[in-house]
């Protein structure tokens, strides 16, 4: 990579991560930080209604080990590194997480959060730090995921174009911001915190291919690279070394082997220290970012219309080139992991969304995805190429004759309007409902305590609400 020095940016970041204060934090960046702090606890309390994420929990339970941290819902006890990964994988379960990071004028749809908030509050909870020092090590190590990300612009070979065997940035890019968090609320010097930078490059993985395949594993990376940035921190604090320069050292790097090349060397530093890079986009319903506003559409449509989906001929869903998405776009079948295969289909979110006039989190369940009226219907829903630049456009043909239209100018991507607080705090307790592992009392106690987060002396009573 040219001239571009790697041990001096890992340095300037490890700098930046121990000497970042809470009240260097702007206040927008701030409550920020404390809506995806809501965001992800809620969808891990939600994640954790589903089968195979007790048997995960249970997995851990019998492991054993130091009880430092707890399983969000369950109230495992656990090392902090176990609890980690299992709380970013309860998170990521209904794909139902924060969204997007936007660096130098350009977008990237990331999914740094439903890592980095769960590492910082098990290493929180660890620690007995306060709520200022737990957004202050949360909004750092967003930064350094950010800033991978937007360095490149292929951030896996293959992910700019979909092809299945892309390795995921969020295997990727958030092991080194796990690693930074880690290294912070774990107390490591400059130099250690350099070599668990260092060490992270060793430990991060995870392919992409679950998403094509409909299996459980498409959300384990979510979690490996929270438990891969902690042992990493852990190593280092324990006198372990790791490469000077992990970002552009020529006998492995994280560019050249995770990344197919750096585009954008100057983003790795620019403004460091003062401008911190964050997720921005709170989704409103389950499932990927590209089936949010059709969703939002179809849903539009059924609760105008009164549609019954015994009144539908047909639905056409037509997308221009960059609302097509490959892998959302394949035919729908249920196969091992049903949750999956909805997650990640427009024909079954929109036909859900139409079916039942909402989108939560029971309508990805197995039960509600095996419907015969939902499979019914998506045999209805078929998918076309919009003659336009951008947007979308939503068609349901009723047996009457009529067709009902709700075009959209907006790319998928783009439907990110601001999502207000209490609409947040909604989306939260709607989690609690589905799950039911928190006690609705609890919940709303939990979620007063998160709204005055940076009073918070003491994080680890508040995970005690957050338990059944």
């Amino acid at each position: 990579m040219g001239n571009v020095d790697g041990r001096a940016i890992i340095a300037a970041w490890s700098e930046n991560v121990l000497r970042t204060r809470f009240e260097d934090l702007d206040p927008a960046t701030v409550d920020n930080a404390k809506s995806r702090i809501i965001d992800t606890i809620g969808c891990a309390i939600g994640g954790a209604g589903l089968p195979e994420n007790a048997a995960l929990a249970q997995l851990v339970q019998d492991w054993g080990g130091s009880e430092e941290a707890t399983i969000l819902a369950f109230g495992v006890k656990a090392p902090a590194h176990e609890v980690a990964m299992v709380n970013c994988i309860l998170c990521r379960s209904f794909d139902w997480g924060p969204l997007a990071i936007e660096v130098d004028g350009r977008r990237y749809g990331t999914h740094t959060s439903e890592t980095t908030v769960l590492t910082a509050l098990a290493l929180a909870e660890k620690q007995g730090v306060g709520g200022k020092e737990l957004i202050t090590a949360l909004v750092v190590g967003d930064d350094i995921a950010a800033r991978l990300f937007a360095a490149s612009d292929r951030p896996g070979p293959g992910v700019g174009d979909d092809r299945p065997q892309a390795l995921e940035p969020w295997g990727t890019v958030t092991t080194f911001g796990a690693a930074a968090i880690a290294g912070r609320l774990l107390g490591l010097d400059g130099p250690r915190l350099h070599h668990a930078l260092g060490i992270a490059l060793n430990m991060i993985a995870g392919v992409g291919s679950g998403l094509w395949h409909g299996a459980t594993m498409f959300k384990l990376s979510q979690g490996t690279s929270a438990r891969s940035g902690i042992n990493a921190a852990e190593l280092a604090g324990a006198g372990w070394t790791g490469l000077a320069d992990p970002l552009f050292g020529e006998h492995g790097s994280f560019f050249a082997a995770f990344a197919d090349g750096c585009d954008h060397p100057e983003t790795l530093t620019n403004d460091l220290g003062k401008k911190y890079h964050v997720e921005t986009t709170f989704k409103p319903y389950p499932g990927g970012g590209p089936t949010q506003a059709p969703t939002g559409e179809a849903l539009a449509l059924a609760r105008k219309h009164a549609i019954g989906p015994e009144d539908v001929e047909e639905v056409t869903l037509r997308l221009s080139p960059p609302a097509r998405s490959p892998h959302y776009m394949k035919p729908f079948r249920v196969g091992a992991y049903p949750t999956c295969d909805a997650l990640f289909s427009f024909k079954y979110g929109v036909a859900s969304a139409l079916l039942r006039g909402h989108a939560r989190n029971e309508d990805y369940d197995e039960e509600h995805v095996r419907d015969p009226r939902v499979l019914a219907l998506i045999d209805k829903v078929t998918l076309a190429d919009l003659n336009r630049s951008a947007g979308f456009e939503l068609e349901v043909r009723l047996k009457d004759g009529r067709r009902l239209s709700e075009p959209s100018l907006q790319t998928v991507s783009d439907r990110d309007s601001p999502f207000p607080r209490n609409a947040l705090n909604a989306k939260f307790m709607t989690q609690v409902e589905y799950s039911r592992m928190v006690g609705k009392a609890r919940a709303e106690r939990l979620l007063a305590r998160l709204e005055r987060l940076e009073e918070d002396e003491d994080v680890r009573s508040l995970v005690a609400l957050a338990v059944r």
